[in-house]
């Protein structure tokens, strides 16, 4: 009997790669350049995740679209001047374990690996090249196609695309953003205890890991129920 295939979908920021000091430069930089009061790390960490009109929104619902929409732009400049500087390998480092774990699901027949994040198409692109995972992930989904995190579009755009359906689709993340998004496709997913949302956030979450090493059992665990 021939194995289903499994859609194993990662977040990026703060799930696979630690880009928090980026962000926070990025931001800080963004907001420093209207004029406006800088978030703090914790506020500006708690919209990661989100799409940047969006999380430019929640940090400054004060200010007017226009200065918001120059604030966007802000962070891009700023993000892309950083990365130039440090390169993404050394500014956005994979978690430990994370490169591993990787490679071992990739090297498994009846799992399909893919990403769902609020990167734009150019920052996801970069990041991989820094990290030699050009070849790893079947799916990729951006937020320049995409409503914001917690909408369920980039999950069920890769779900088309590779032709599996939610019974056999499991996202991982490290925010609420992606739990609600998880639910709202109808699939389940697994929260990390090592991003930029608290445990106590990650409600909706079937498992919850510590490290990376656990993720291989929580998926064979998580899978297996549906054989039961």
């Amino acid at each position: 009997m021939t194995k289903a295939r499994h859609l194993i979908i990662f977040d990026v920021d703060g799930t696979l790669v630690d880009s928090q000091n980026d962000i926070v430069a990025a931001m800080t930089a963004a907001f420093s350049g209207v004029g406006a009061t800088v978030p703090s790390r914790h506020e500006v960490l708690s919209i990661v995740g989100l799409s940047l009109d969006v999380a430019m929104a929640r940090l400054a619902p004060e200010l007017e679209t226009a200065v918001r929409s120059e604030m966007v732009q802000g962070y891009k400049d700023a993000y892309v001047a950083i990365r130039a500087r440090t390169g993404a390998a050394i500014s956005s480092p994979l978690y430990p374990g994370a490169a591993q774990i990787l490679a071992d699901l990739g090297k498994a027949p009846e799992y399909v690996l893919g990403v769902a994040t609020g990167k734009s198409r150019r920052g996801l692109d970069k990041l991989i090249e820094a990290h030699n995972l050009e070849d790893v992930f079947l799916t990729q989904q951006v937020a320049d196609f995409h409503p914001s995190k917690p909408h369920p579009s980039m999950l069920l755009a890769a779900m088309a695309e590779t032709d599996i359906g939610p019974e056999h689709t499991v996202m991982i993340g490290d925010t609420s953003y992606d739990m609600e998004m998880a639910q709202a496709a109808g699939i389940r997913a697994i929260g990390v205890n090592w991003g930029y949302h608290d445990r106590a956030k990650l409600v909706g979450a079937c498992r919850i890991v510590d490290r990376f090493d656990e993720l291989s059992e929580e998926l064979d665990l998580l899978l297996s129920a549906e054989h039961e």
